[in-house]
């Protein structure tokens, strides 16, 4: 079975295209293009008082949509953002210290490791990576301010297993523990609600979500980085009687809000969340229609003479899989030639399932691997 009906403008867009990187771009759903045009006609019947409507109802829908997934205890420990790396540098910089340590994995995605390296050569801040299965011993036995995982690792899709016991190291003067759920949101059930008050958590609507760009937001727990320094005036929204020159901040998630911004992200995140509850897709339910089209394309193995790095078990998977090979950026080059979309990580290529997938896309995409030879 497939969902294909619910993607027809992006599969109509490019009807020959075969896209398996639903990890990294996923195709929008019809029900985002709604979501995209209910933006504009607001803008356009209220003008200025649009922002009446987006801090308001649009806000608080798309807090509970986040809040029902993760299972929050609190909606409005939530903060949107155009990305995510707007919160990492709000973070960091709520931190009283310098240099920052910092424990992270050594599988995080460019953005951090881009900015930890140029922060490194700044002296703000001090860096220690270590391999995922070591992180917890060595968060236990360090001293750091702050520690950052991938839920899922971006390129091996291995998982965390244990957030809870990175939680319970947390403290309000630190560390900081701080999980990126970007390729977790959606793809692995996710209940952060017994430990909900000692973390952080970021993820965003471009992947699993389904709703582009736009739409990153943070768990941030109340009595933790209450003032971030880099800051904006709508971060001030629920502390807006101060008096002049003082410096206020949202008691609740805002505090972590930066300027204007552009809010369709929003509109086609709720659009596609009340699509996905109208059709029974539940995360659940998307899990096990990829993991039937994972193992469909492992039994017909096009790629024999890769290495899977996340196998199939019973427990959960990524919505995609790893292949590690010499050949991966040829296969991957030699796949585009043909209009099938993949995307590849040095030596590792990434294929990405999704609900516009069934048994025939597998199969297709598996005959045209088998005659590249």
């Amino acid at each position: 079975m497939s969902w294909k009906y619910l993607f027809s403008r992006s599969l109509k867009a490019q009807p020959e295209r075969l896209h398996f990187a639903a990890h990294s771009h996923h195709l929008w759903p019809d029900a985002s293009h709604a979501g995209h045009m209910a933006a504009w006609d607001d803008a356009a019947r209220l003008a200025d008082h649009k922002w009446d409507r987006i801090m308001g109802p649009v806000w608080s829908e798309a807090q509970q949509h986040v809040a029902d997934e993760l299972h929050l205890p609190d909606p409005a420990t939530l903060c949107f953002a155009p990305n995510t790396h707007d919160f990492l540098v709000r973070l960091v910089s709520a931190l009283p210290m310098r240099p920052v340590r910092v424990l992270a994995t050594d599988g995080e995605f460019h953005s951090f490791r881009r900015q930890m390296t140029r922060w490194v050569e700044a002296g703000e801040v001090l860096l220690e990576t270590v391999s995922p299965g070591s992180l917890l011993e060595t968060a236990r036995a360090g001293q750091f301010d702050l520690i950052f995982a991938s839920h899922v690792l971006f390129n091996s899709g291995t998982i965390l297993s244990d957030l809870e016991g990175l939680a319970n190291l947390s403290r309000p003067e630190g560390p900081w523990v701080v999980i990126d759920g970007y390729h977790g949101f959606m793809a692995v059930e996710t209940d952060l609600s017994s430990f909900a008050d000692r973390i952080f958590y970021l993820s965003g609507g471009y992947k699993y979500a389904m709703a582009g760009e736009g739409a990153c937001f943070l768990h941030a727990p109340r009595g933790y980085a209450e003032r971030p320094v880099v800051t904006g005036w709508y971060a001030a929204f629920g502390d807006l009687a101060l008096p002049s020159g003082d410096v206020g901040y949202a008691p609740d998630g805002r505090r972590f809000l930066g300027s204007t911004f552009d809010p369709s992200g929003l509109y086609r995140f709720n659009a596609v969340q009340n699509m996905l509850k109208a059709e029974g897709l539940t995360t659940a339910v998307i899990s096990g229609h990829v993991a039937g089209l994972q193992a469909q394309f492992l039994a017909e193995n096009p790629l024999a003479d890769f290495a899977l790095l996340n196998t199939l078990d019973d427990g959960p998977h990524a919505r995609f899989l790893a292949f590690r090979g010499s050949r991966s950026a040829a296969v991957h080059a030699a796949l585009a030639e043909e209009n099938v979309v993949t995307d590849v990580r040095g030596d590792v290529l990434r294929i990405g399932f999704a609900l516009y997938h069934d048994a025939e896309d597998v199969t297709r995409l598996s005959t045209i691997l088998g005659q590249l030879g």
